[in-house]
């Protein structure tokens, strides 16, 4: 089981109420949020590993080089990713949590989550299961290698199982074709522009014509008579997109081959630091999401002491 760390943080700071508070005050409402999580997919799902995945650069320069406008409207005017200031304090406190607990954190310089999600996906030797409410990670999903997605659009108590025939009903393309049909429609939540005036429908028809962007591009380059899905109007959109199109794949494809250590992602059968696992329990008002924790885990009921 991968996770989509700060997904799943963020989706915790704002789904738990900011009065979820630490002794003295302080909102401690996306950790437990996290740890609640994380223990509930534990319990539910029973995944033999467990690595949360971390964006060590949330904003990439390879992708931003590529796309100027990759995340721009999320840069802070000071600079770095446009964060809540009740969740920044928040995500050291997880890091030490996780680290006291022996749950691998694995990240790499230059690189955002999804990359380690998607080399981690390409090395493993069985089924994987992402946790993400990002769907650009639908591009990983593979039937043969039991590659899905828990998405989380929904909360972590509803969660949508993505797989090859779930992205084809959802979007009417092929399985593994989420990615270029992203570049073709867009997603402004990264500031993925798209193909101005292609929605998912011509999108979607596009691929099912074509098979890829490489083949939709062939097409554009070779058609003359215009026939749908290639009408007289998306050759002209699809042509004025070109310098786009050239750039746009380098951002929405996930990085599969970063060169990481091996992860092991064993799951911690005893806290790999109880004693400070136990101070930053009292310390930050976690013990019972640290009980849900350890329970999901099979730890001793005083593992915390």
């Amino acid at each position: 089981m991968l996770l989509d760390a700060a997904s799943l943080y963020f989706r915790a700071f704002y789904g738990v109420p900011t009065s979820v508070t630490t002794p003295d005050g302080r909102p401690i409402n996306a950790v437990r949020g996290f740890l609640d999580m994380t223990a509930r997919l534990l319990t539910t799902h029973g995944p033999d590993r467990l690595v949360a995945c971390w964006d060590d650069d949330w904003r990439p320069a390879f992708r931003v080089d590529a796309l100027p406008s990759y995340k721009a409207h999320r840069v802070a005017p000071e600079g770095g990713e446009e964060v809540p200031d009740e969740l920044s304090p928040q995500v050291p406190i997880l890091v030490d949590v996780l680290a006291a607990a022996g749950i691998d954190r694995v990240g790499a310089p230059g690189y955002e989550a999804d990359d380690i999600i998607g080399t981690l996906a390409t090395r493993a030797s069985g089924p994987v299961d992402i946790v993400t409410g990002d769907r650009d990670l639908f591009q990983l999903v593979d039937d043969a290698r039991g590659i899905r997605v828990l998405y989380t659009a929904r909360g972590i108590g509803d969660i949508e199982l993505v797989d090859e025939a779930a992205v084809t009903a959802k979007y009417g393309i092929p399985g593994r074709a989420y990615a270029d049909f992203a570049v073709l429609r867009g997603d402004p939540s990264d500031g993925l522009p798209g193909v101005s005036g292609v929605g998912a429908k011509t999108a979607a028809a596009l691929i099912n014509s074509f098979g890829d962007l490489a083949g939709i591009r062939t097409a554009v380059a070779r058609t003359v008579v215009p026939s749908p899905p290639l009408t007289a109007a998306v050759l002209k959109k699809m042509h004025a997109a070109g310098d786009y199109l050239d750039a746009a794949p380098v951002v929405v494809a996930v990085a599969c081959g970063i060169d990481l250590p091996p992860i092991e992602g064993a799951l911690p059968r005893t806290p790999a630091d109880p004693a400070a696992l136990a101070g930053l329990a009292a310390a930050h008002g976690l013990e019972s999401s640290l009980s849900r924790l350890g329970a999901a885990l099979g730890w001793a009921s005083d593992a915390l002491g």
